[in-house]
């Protein structure tokens, strides 16, 4: 649909009164939205005015005076650091057979292995407990795998791979 005089100045009125691109191509119809403004950018239009908006008051609640030391000049203590703690022991849940957590079951420190089709009713996750890292000792041997050694490169490795090229 082409961009009659009628429809210019109906573009104009609307765009003047601060309708969105949207809004107009609604009005109009038969152009989108990017229609709209691309003919508002050719036709140089500005200064629209702004859509009314509800003035949103906003509070900022007043922060509490710090309190003056007595003493400046007196020196600060450091903390010593604590000795050797104990790390606190992982946290054990009682769901420990693998293929019991769902989505929406799963926690942080879960077993996140994936288990079945995703796109299956049945799919699910391992849900055991997970180590240091997303998943459970037995997937992180799976899934974390050591890194081969490359093979040494002799004379008849050199001549076996020139022969695919001769």
């Amino acid at each position: 649909m082409g961009w009659t005089d009628e429809r210019v100045e109906l573009l104009k009125k609307l765009w003047q009164d601060g309708l969105s691109a949207s809004q107009i191509a609604k009005q109009l119809g038969g152009v989108t939205r990017n229609a709209v403004i691309g003919k508002v950018h050719r036709l140089g239009l500005s200064g629209r005015a702004t859509p009314s908006k509800p003035a949103r008051t906003t509070f900022k609640a007043p922060r509490p005076a710090r309190p003056v030391t007595s003493t400046p000049s007196a020196p600060r203590r450091i903390a010593e650091p604590a000795a050797h703690a104990p790390h606190p022991a992982p946290v054990r849940y009682v769901e420990e057979s693998p293929g019991t957590a769902t989505v929406l079951t799963l926690g942080a420190h879960m077993c996140k292995w994936p288990i079945g089709d995703p796109s299956m009713d049945n799919f699910t996750f391992c849900g055991r407990s997970a180590g240091d890292g997303p998943y459970c000792h037995e997937h992180s041997q799976v899934a974390y795998q050591p890194a081969q050694a490359k093979k040494r490169s002799g004379a008849a490795e050199l001549a076996r791979s020139l022969r695919r090229y001769i």
